[in-house]
């Protein structure tokens, strides 16, 4: 079985949540951060809400900060765009670095904050190195938040930033 191979079978099963495959393969000596055809990991497409998957693949070494190779996102934006609480915890509780921007500038905050998910812009604000910073278009995570009617989100945002002054 060629390493490609291996590797599309690991993403199919990550991106199904199919955990029992998924551990086969790992267990069988597939690479985890292996490519697939589509130049991606198996974490970059892993099912979000499969919270127990996106766990074994990092506790099997997966690395969290691969960027996707369209849009420079990371699987952290992904989830914080999407709104999984529990992805982003597992993911950031593993290393995954919440500085990182895509291609746009947006860091997970901004996406989190951009979208109204309240509680992970709970969980990232306090580990973004800086809360205020601006992306591609000039914009705070606030900002963001307040310019697509996500009013509690964005009121949050700014009592944590007032009273960090």
């Amino acid at each position: 079985m060629a390493d490609r191979s291996v590797a599309d079978k690991l993403c199919n099963s990550s991106a199904c949540g199919n955990l029992p495959e998924l551990l086969f393969l790992l267990q069988s000596g597939a690479d985890v951060n292996g490519f697939n055809k589509f130049n991606r990991t198996a974490l970059q497409v892993v099912k979000l809400g499969a919270d127990v998957v996106i766990k074994v693949l990092l506790m099997a070494g997966a690395d969290p900060n691969v960027r996707d190779p369209v849009l420079s996102l990371t699987v952290t934006h992904d989830a914080a765009r999407e709104g999984f609480i529990d992805a982003v915890r597992v993911l950031v509780d593993h290393g995954a670095d919440t500085n990182l921007m895509d291609e746009a500038g947006n860091l997970p905050l901004h996406l989190a904050a951009r979208e109204g998910h309240l509680q992970v812009t709970k969980l990232l604000i306090g580990r973004t190195a800086n809360p205020r910073t601006t992306n591609g278009l000039g914009k705070t995570a606030g900002e963001l938040a307040l310019l697509h009617g996500k009013i509690d989100t964005a009121q949050y945002i700014d009592e944590y930033l007032s009273s960090s002054e």
